[in-house]
């Protein structure tokens, strides 16, 4: 069946689209999940203790967490597109910036840089997706960015264990900077329409009571268990209450938290999501360092073994996502849990005696799990 003139002009669209997100889609988990595996180089490079280290991750995630809802709103009224670029842009400077770090500083600045710069790319690429294809091929198109995303998860360690063995840990911060340089030249040059959200008032400063929030949570968490913790921990309930009482009052909040005490499920759905991911995101980080600094590993064999759990779920996903059309997600959800619960058990036991296999093992039923949890 020929398409018309119209039908071929939008699908052409879609597809340049398709190819600018589904890079973006590959880089920025890979510029997240390479950097565990340099995590003890770059400790040894400056003398970090394991607290210190851990603020590598936490600062970009800190940074995701905090300016998402920000960007997402901004997005709304700016372009969706060129927000989406002026990420790119953003993390192509901050991670040369980090590259070029000279001490354990200015590393975590350029991570928390680079959390900022990758705030813009999760609150537009989605909606972007969303804009472009039509509601019934929407489904597919953002299971393919999805699929995208944890196959960057899982090669990052592997590429980035590689580069730290080869290049060093500065390599490790450049490895996605050639696809985002394609990322952005793909969108200046081949993708030139703009799209828009819904008009709306901007909610500064519950945008700033939110970030501030998280800000305060991830320090009282860093600072645990040291009495330094307890105020950052007050401030965070504080923020937290405040926030809330807030959002309840504003007709239209940065985060519209009454779907929280309107639809229970999705209460309940979100607490576990966020008891799933708390528990799991340590993983990466813990047995990178136990992998390199008890069992005397490289960084490439190190990663080869952390790309257990994350190609587990790029591979059970798409199954997994089927299954749960034909079985009750509720179910399936719980299962994951406790499988992913059955593989902390046992990673928690590991002790400098543990066989390599056993590691290997406990990281495929967390995948396993997590892949039955999140579809």
């Amino acid at each position: 069946m020929k398409l018309s003139t119209n039908q071929q002009e939008a699908s052409n669209l879609q597809r340049r689209v398709m190819t600018m997100v589904l890079l973006n889609a590959f880089a920025t988990p890979l510029m997240l999940s390479a950097t565990n595996v340099a995590l003890p180089a770059i400790g040894e490079n400056f003398s970090l203790s394991a607290v210190v280290l851990s603020w590598i991750p936490l600062s970009y995630l800190m940074a995701s967490a905090m300016f998402i809802l920000i960007f997402g709103r901004i997005a709304d009224g700016m372009g969706r597109k060129k927000l989406f670029l002026l990420g790119t842009t953003a993390v192509i400077v901050t991670s040369i910036f980090t590259a070029l770090s000279i001490n354990g500083a200015m590393v975590i600045a350029g991570r928390f840089l680079q959390g900022v710069s990758a705030a813009m790319l999760y609150a537009t690429q989605m909606a972007i997706v969303s804009s472009v294809f039509p509601q019934e091929q929407r489904g597919k198109a953002i299971g393919m960015v999805v699929a995208t995303v944890y196959v960057g998860l899982a090669t990052g360690p592997l590429l980035g264990g590689i580069a730290t063995d080869l290049l060093g840990w500065r390599a490790n911060f450049l490895l996605h900077v050639p696809l985002a340089i394609a990322v952005l030249l793909l969108g200046l040059t081949q993708v030139s329409e703009e799209w828009y959200g819904e008009a709306g008032d901007f909610d500064l400063p519950g945008g700033i009571l939110f970030a501030t929030t998280i800000a305060c949570l991830c320090l009282a968490a860093s600072f645990f268990p040291k009495m330094l913790s307890l105020p950052f921990l007050l401030l965070f309930v504080s923020g937290l209450m405040f926030f809330t009482r807030y959002a309840l009052r504003k007709e239209h909040p940065i985060w519209d938290i009454r779907l929280f005490f309107n639809n229970p499920i999705f209460t309940r759905s979100c607490g576990a999501s966020m008891i799933m991911y708390t528990a799991t995101y340590a993983n990466t980080v813990l047995v990178s360092l136990y992998l390199q600094q008890i069992k005397a590993m490289s960084a490439s064999m190190a990663g080869l073994i952390l790309m257990t759990q994350p190609a587990t779920m790029a591979i059970l996903s798409p199954a997994a996502g089927s299954l749960s059309d034909r079985v009750e997600p509720r179910i399936l959800a719980t299962i994951g849990m406790a499988l992913t619960t059955v593989g902390l058990f046992f990673l928690g036991l590991l002790d400098s005696e543990s066989a390599v296999w056993t590691v290997v093992i406990t990281l495929l039923a967390t995948g396993i799990g997590f892949s039955l949890f999140s579809s």
